[in-house]
């Protein structure tokens, strides 16, 4: 069922209980003041026609009788009994003989008092006593307000319940039509939406007294232009990733076919195979990066995690570094490592880590050229603190938002060899163990890393 059928119906069925028993209250609070009402205008009676039958001698007994005949209306059906009692009377037989019935009988004759109602005749009675007898004075009369305008009621009742009924379930048509009305302008203009108009958007402005619909719109919105940027990296990445790829390509299939062309001297053969391992050896490490890449950027990819120490990782990573480069001039500043070494500890994979903080480390000493490289581990109750510092070309302002694009190089960094895959890489590293890269950068001043990762917990 649809979610706006569902709406109709539970809103139809909730109105529609709710007109029910408000038509179904108002007629038992009608009713049951109509009874009572009814009841107390027969004890009046049946005051009067006592004191008159019972009390002949007083002229209050005149009074009241002629009150009765000029003040009170004559009710339908109205009967007034008065019935001696002996041993000899059953009340069965009483019942019988006066047509009574007989639980109004029993119990006006055990309790000195009854009320009863059958059928359209209501009846009231009380038992009293004069001069040494005992009396059952019992008036009855048709409720003709009761047997007619309570009729007249319901009936009424019944048909406006039906007409609200009918007004109830076009209204939550129309209510529930009215409001998915919105969206489904939106699914049929997200329908229009596709790659080759991805740049297409929702317009609010169809909607502006619906903040709700709004806020879906805008939603929409900033998903597709995130989508939209997503599918332009993607673009400008696969791009980007062919040219550098196809240059050391094109590099070797050029230098293979010359070397072919005719004969040449073993030195020139010789020459050419070195090009050949130096474009090989520049594609494999392209193609290693982009693999790195690919791997880091996947959260949901299995990797293995184990308790490392991060003063562990920064020192193994210097040595790799150094090893490739000896001329690297790196120093590690120790007077901010914590007291407690459980402050160092943390989960991760150590083969990535070593991958993020060598890439940065040999950033930092690359556009530096070999100037002092401080790195700086400190660490608080929840995480871990790596600055990493170098005296370097730094970065202008207006490249530093895209320095984590693949393949994306500073403008000032021609003259350095690289392929812009470096910080991706140590960010995507830096993400998948939650934690936190920062770069801030000045114009031949140098650059500062920040890498925030979190404690163990332990």
């Amino acid at each position: 069922m649809k979610t706006q059928t569902k709406i109709i119906v539970v809103l139809s069925i909730i109105c529609i209980v709710i007109v029910v028993l408000f038509g179904s209250a108002t007629y038992y609070f009608v009713n049951e003041y109509s009874y009572g009402d009814f009841y107390k205008r027969l004890e009046t009676r049946e005051r009067i026609f006592t004191r008159y039958q019972l009390y002949h001698d007083s002229a209050s007994s005149n009074g009241l009788f002629a009150l009765k005949n000029q003040y009170l209306e004559k009710l339908e059906g109205e009967a007034e009994y008065i019935i001696p009692l002996t041993p000899l009377l059953s009340p069965e037989f009483i019942a019988k003989s006066y047509q009574l019935p007989p639980d109004f009988v029993t119990a006006l004759i055990t309790k000195g008092k009854a009320r009863e109602k059958k059928e359209s005749l209501f009846f009231v009675g009380s038992k009293h006593q004069h001069e040494g007898k005992e009396y059952l004075i019992v008036i009855s009369a048709e409720n003709y307000y009761a047997t007619h305008h309570l009729l007249f009621l319901r009936n009424i009742l019944i048909g406006v319940v039906v007409v609200v009924i009918l007004l109830i379930i076009l209204f939550s048509y129309y209510f529930a039509n009215h409001i998915f009305d919105p969206i489904k302008e939106i699914t049929n203009r997200v329908k229009l939406i596709s790659t080759e108009n991805i740049h297409l958007r929702l317009d609010p402005n169809n909607n502006r007294n619906n903040s709700e619909i709004n806020d879906l719109i805008n939603t929409f919105n900033d998903l597709l232009n995130r989508i939209e940027t997503a599918f332009e990296t993607q673009k400008n990445f696969i791009s980007n990733a062919s040219h550098e790829l196809g240059t050391p390509l094109t590099s070797i299939i050029g230098e293979a076919d010359v070397s072919l062309l005719k004969e040449r001297t073993a030195a020139e053969y010789q020459q050419a195979l070195k090009n050949i391992l130096q474009q090989g050896e520049r594609l494999d490490k392209i193609t290693k990066s982009l693999l790195f890449l690919a791997q880091t950027g996947y959260k949901g990819k299995a990797i293995g995690f184990e308790q490392l120490r991060i003063d562990e990782i920064i020192w193994e990573t210097k040595q790799l570094v150094d090893r490739l480069d000896p001329s690297n001039n790196i120093s590690i500043d120790l007077s901010l490592l914590p007291e407690d070494p459980n402050k160092l500890k943390m989960t991760g994979n150590k083969q990535l880590l070593q991958l993020a903080f060598a890439n940065i480390l040999n950033n930092a000493c690359k556009y530096s050229k070999n100037k002092p490289v401080l790195v700086y581990i400190a660490s608080s109750d929840s995480s871990i603190l790596v600055t990493i510092k170098d005296r370097g070309i730094g970065i202008p302002g207006a490249d530093l938002p895209y320095i984590y694009d693949p393949f994306y190089r500073a403008s000032n960094t021609q003259k350095f060899e690289g392929y812009g895959i470096g910080l991706p890489l140590a960010r995507n590293v830096i993400i998948l163990h939650k934690g936190i890269l920062n770069i801030s950068s000045v114009v031949e001043e140098g650059t500062t890393v920040q890498v925030k990762l979190p404690i163990s917990k332990f």
